[in-house]
């Protein structure tokens, strides 16, 4: 775990309001995962910067407890150019803490560090929290994941 800076970037892609009470965020977050690449979705994103997925939780109503909205999608150069049915946001950047996962990602791997993270102490910010899937994390078996908690 390290703590960076990490500087505004713009997304398109497509999003999804939702809560981890009764693990609805397991189902709403994996069908919108199913729609993404299912539907073919990344190809239709026009000016990515790199081909990495980026997963965006944002809009918090108060806590990890409350509703946000969750987002996927890639990191752009521009909002010019928005497809129908996706949405573009702007990310302001900030104060955060990153932790890199490393395992199976079949196995929970993302979500028991979300638990972790959930039941530390960080003094969270709770404006845009993200997850970065790059090519470490194509090898699902043996994936590596980044992970970007937003601090105070």
């Amino acid at each position: 775990m390290q703590n960076k800076s990490i500087t505004a970037f713009q997304l398109i892609g497509i999003e999804t309001r939702t809560t981890n009470e009764n693990a609805q965020a397991a189902q709403d977050i994996g069908a919108l995962w199913q729609r993404l690449l299912g539907e073919n979705m990344l190809s239709q994103i026009p000016n990515k910067t790199d081909g990495a997925i980026i997963s965006l939780y944002t809009d918090y109503e108060s806590d990890h407890t409350k509703p946000y909205t969750a987002f996927l999608g890639c990191r752009v150069s521009s909002l010019d150019e928005v497809p129908e049915g996706m949405v573009g946001r702007s990310f302001e950047g900030g104060e955060y803490q990153q932790r890199t996962v490393k395992g199976n990602l079949d196995q929970g791997l993302v979500y028991q560090a979300w638990v972790d993270i959930w039941g530390g102490d960080l003094d969270r910010a709770y404006t845009a929290d993200f997850e970065v899937y790059g090519e470490k994390a194509l090898d699902r078996a043996n994936a590596e994941v980044d992970i970007f908690v937003a601090l105070k």
